[in-house]
């Protein structure tokens, strides 16, 4: 890399937000690309266009047949072909979130060229193939972010069922409302839901009723969403199928 295209640091100086590349000391120019994305993956994000400008502006002044083309493919180059390598990069690498924060810094000087770019170099056969594969990389963490979020998830997931003797089942509804009323010693809800849906979801879920699924819709019509105004599609539990009473103990003095 020709460290006549990008403006070197000068000698001590010492500025933190400097966009000039190198050390304030003496360094080895042959090392240039590397100081190049250091000062890249350094700088706010916020001052990528600025980065652009500001090198431009020392290659133009310092090459009077230059212009403005030739520094931005070469400039382009360079940051395509460090992206491709990094999206090249094992997901399970041991620098991975570093790699996804370079990615990202990356992306965000693709995106900048790209709304400089007069000469429509972008959308050349490489860069298109550089872009797509970027578009990949970030499924790719999608895939990955997702399939950890359904791992988590499922980890709570039963193996079996709770199953429940065959013609019982209302029995045991009528156990699951008789626990929506009761209350604690302060007079508060023992259990609360914000709707009757999740009883129904829960018993669909959970539990079978001689080894055979349990219809949502068949039971619904036990949990009201409006107990007081229950609607023509309630139905009370019958009165065979109340075979148990939950009551509260009686406190010992």
């Amino acid at each position: 890399m020709s460290v006549t295209y990008f403006k070197p640091r000068d000698r001590f100086d010492f500025a933190p937000d400097t966009l000039d590349l190198g050390n304030p000391l003496s360094w080895d120019r042959a090392q240039f690309l590397k100081h190049f994305f250091k000062r890249i993956f350094a700088i706010n994000v916020d001052r990528v266009e600025e980065f652009y400008q500001q090198h431009l502006a020392y290659y133009l002044a310092n090459h009077p047949n230059g212009t403005e083309e030739i520094f931005f493919k070469y400039f382009w180059s360079l940051i395509e072909r460090q992206l491709n390598v990094l999206l090249g990069k094992d997901v399970y690498d041991k620098n991975h979130l570093r790699n996804e924060r370079e990615i990202a810094r990356l992306q965000k000087f693709t995106e900048m060229l790209i709304s400089l770019d007069r000469w429509n170099f972008h959308k050349s056969n490489d860069a298109v193939i550089a872009k797509q594969d970027s578009e990949i990389h970030v499924l790719k963490q999608q895939i990955l972010q997702l399939k950890a979020e359904l791992k988590k998830a499922t980890s709570l997931e039963p193996e079996g069922y709770i199953n429940v003797a065959d013609g019982y089942r209302n029995t045991v509804l009528d156990l699951y409302l008789q626990m929506q009323e009761l209350k604690t010693s302060g007079g508060k809800e023992l259990m609360f839901s914000q709707t009757q849906s999740v009883w129904t979801k829960m018993i669909c879920k959970y539990f079978r009723e001689g080894d055979r699924e349990i219809k949502f819709e068949t039971i619904r019509r036990y949990f009201p969403g409006d107990k007081r105004v229950p609607g023509e599609k309630h139905a009370d539990i019958p009165a065979k199928s109340k075979l148990f009473q939950i009551n509260a103990v009686k406190k010992w003095n």
